[in-house]
């Protein structure tokens, strides 16, 4: 299978670096898969959608860092999204990819009034640590709200078939039981897909 990980965390010495990690050291485990990492911090990706892209999609054409990310995706058949929820959304530069690189005629389009995404037949997994619990999260609806915004209204909604979304809590206080825990979570994920 041909792997896509994009990754959003400044530091590498992150939980979300460990994720990152023991997804990567998995999918290359037994060698059939082909796997290409784009971490948006290192890559220093620039997630600002300005006038000109906006002017360049209209016109058909696309920034030669767009043109660049859209050939990944459309070669990938599993695409992997790792990044720690901030402010209960995703990242800046996360969500700055997904404005410049999502563009409509690639990742979704409309006929005749009607929405279609078109990355359909490509699998999505979502990895997000986050501060608080999942007791909190579940009490507040905060849980189904960024799934609502991120699977559905983000995922899904370009064609994706979310195969699954794992959120870690409590990841600035984390035991290292949990880590232990969660990265096993992970790892049997990728094992069975």
């Amino acid at each position: 299978m041909r792997h896509l990980i994009i990754y959003a965390h400044p530091n590498e010495k992150s939980l979300n670096h460990q994720i990152l990690k023991t997804v990567t050291d998995t999918i290359k485990e037994d060698g059939n898969h082909e796997l290409i990492i784009r971490d948006l911090n290192t890559m220093q990706f620039n997630p600002v959608l300005s006038l000109k892209d906006l002017q360049d999609q209209r016109a058909g054409t696309l920034a030669e860092d767009i043109k660049k990310e859209q050939e990944y995706i459309s070669r990938a058949e599993c695409i992997t999204f790792i990044y720690p929820i901030w402010w209960t959304g995703m990242p800046a530069v996360m969500k700055g990819y997904i404005d410049r690189v999502f563009t409509y005629g690639f990742a979704y389009r409309y006929d005749q009034g009607i929405q279609k995404g078109l990355l359909k037949g490509k699998k999505a997994a979502i990895i997000n640590t986050h501060g608080k619990s999942h007791e909190e999260y579940t009490q507040t609806g905060m849980d189904k709200a960024l799934q609502l915004t991120s699977d559905d209204g983000i995922f899904s909604y370009c064609g994706f078939d979310v195969i699954q979304h794992l959120f870690f809590d409590r990841a600035d206080r984390a035991t290292a039981e949990s880590v232990d825990l969660w990265k096993e979570q992970v790892k049997t994920f990728y094992r069975q897909i």
